[in-house]
């Protein structure tokens, strides 16, 4: 009997946990995350910043010795000149050569400082853009997120008014076989009712489509599973509004990613300048190199006429090697003079490019500044909007309820009533709307003032 207990416990904590992995609802935080751990966009990017991390890998080469090493084999078959005699004789001979030369930039107009000073500066724009994008598809998902919160909503409000019909229905079916309304009202109901279904179906598809357009964005497949918590709290959590819009814009300046973006590549630029001015300067290299050869053929034995008499083997390979080194070491120096206006117009490519960033980063301040103020603007109407829309909606409760009341007396009309109605849904509709599109606009506020999307 107690193994009989064990196993159904087991059982009963298994079907609980699989239940619990069906009905799993992201929040917005685990949206976010999975966001940027796995979209698309973000990983194309992440590669941008190994891009800028091989560069400046190439940049620190370039203060490093330069070595190669040749070697060649051959084979002569006829009259040549013995290579390490000098004479000539019709015979088959090999020869080996070997050697290694190293080269050093000394002086380069400090080019190569610059150029590692400019990697290190675009591995931190890479690390901006990075930061960017993930911002962005923060704020994507966090938009989604609140449509499908809105979808759900309004699809509660439409089943509601299907409901509210329902019993409409039934209590115009009582008022018609009383004689208090006529029948044609009874029509009009069953008329409204099918109107509701529609609507509701409507509700449906549409919260479907969202939580495919948000599923989608997350890079989930499985979508039609797919569910969030139903957290509509519309109240500003941060009391970002008591912030004046000059407080918010210095804010923003200190912590905005866009423009530490420009102001990074601001300097890039003027680094790129100090390179191609590095052009008009001298350039001073050092050089050492060393070389040795080997002949595999027989050395030809002469008389004092210079007859040949015989031959001797070759000397030993490592004799060869040593009798026949050779080695040279020095400086080259190279001054620029004239080509053809290649390193002038560098130059002024470059200050064409400075003057660009410069510009860029004026108008991404400017940019900045309208979009904080457009944005506090916005989510002050936003909650004014959402104000007056429940004022509106209670008044609309209110009227038809009286309404109401004045139906089943046979005071009014089937038409009024649904006219009172179709008023009430769309008080309730603007209520939900105006709601997440505050909730919405304060996150941007909050952005700006730099304040996460999620709280890590």
């Amino acid at each position: 009997m107690k193994k009989n207990s064990w196993i159904s416990l087991v059982l009963i904590s298994v079907i609980s946990l699989s239940a619990q992995a069906q009905t799993k609802k992201w929040s917005l935080e685990e949206c976010v995350n999975y966001a940027i751990q796995n979209n698309i966009s973000i990983k194309q990017t992440e590669l941008d910043t190994k891009t800028a991390a091989i560069d400046k890998k190439g940049a620190i080469g370039n203060f490093l010795p330069s070595l190669n090493a040749n070697a060649s084999h051959s084979w002569n078959i006829g009259l040549n000149q013995d290579i390490t005699t000098g004479l000539l004789q019709n015979q088959t001979t090999q020869f080996t050569s070997a050697g290694a030369s190293v080269g050093i930039d000394i002086y380069k107009g400090l080019q190569n400082q610059n150029s590692l000073r400019r990697a290190n500066l675009s591995i931190v724009a890479a690390k901006y853009q990075l930061l960017k994008m993930q911002e962005d598809i923060a704020l994507n998902v966090a938009n989604a997120f609140l449509q499908v919160l809105f979808n759900k909503e309004n699809l509660k409000v439409q089943k509601e008014q299907r409901s509210i019909n329902e019993k409409q229905l039934s209590r115009s079916e009582e008022l018609v076989k009383a004689g208090t309304i006529p029948r044609g009202d009874l029509l009009d109901v069953k008329a409204t009712l099918a109107s509701d279904n529609q609507k509701v179906i409507t509700a449906e598809n549409t919260l479907l489509i969202s939580k495919l357009s948000l599923a989608q964005l997350l890079q989930l497949k499985d979508f039609e599973s797919f569910d969030v918590v139903d957290d509509t709290m519309a109240k500003d959590e941060n009391n970002i509004l008591s912030q004046t819009p000059v407080a918010i814009y210095d804010k923003a300046k200190e912590s905005r990613t866009e423009l530490k973006i420009a102001e990074t590549n601001l300097e890039i630029a003027q680094k790129s300048l100090a390179i191609a001015k590095g052009g008009f300067q001298p350039t001073l290299q050092g050089f050492y190199s060393f070389s040795s050869r080997i002949s595999y053929a027989d050395v030809p034995l002469r008389d004092g006429n210079g007859m040949v008499i015989g031959t001797q083997a070759a000397p030993p390979f490592f004799d060869q090697f040593n009798t026949n080194k050779g080695q040279s070491f020095g400086a080259q120096l190279s001054i620029p003079v004239f080509n053809g206006f290649s390193a002038r117009n560098n130059v002024e490519r470059s200050k064409v490019n400075l003057e660009k960033s410069k510009i860029a980063v004026e108008q991404q301040n400017l940019d900045l500044q309208r979009n904080v103020y457009t944005a506090f603007a916005d989510a002050k109407g936003a909650l004014k909007a959402h104000e007056s829309s429940l004022v509106a909606l209670d008044s609309r409760q209110e009227s038809y309820n009286y309404a109401k009341e004045k139906f089943d007396v046979g005071l009014m009309n089937s038409f009024d009533l649904n006219q009172s109605q179709t008023l009430l849904s769309n008080a309730q509709s603007e209520v939900l709307r105006s709601k997440y599109d505050y909730i919405f606009k304060i996150k941007i506020l909050e952005f700006y003032f730099g304040i996460p999307i999620i709280k890590n």
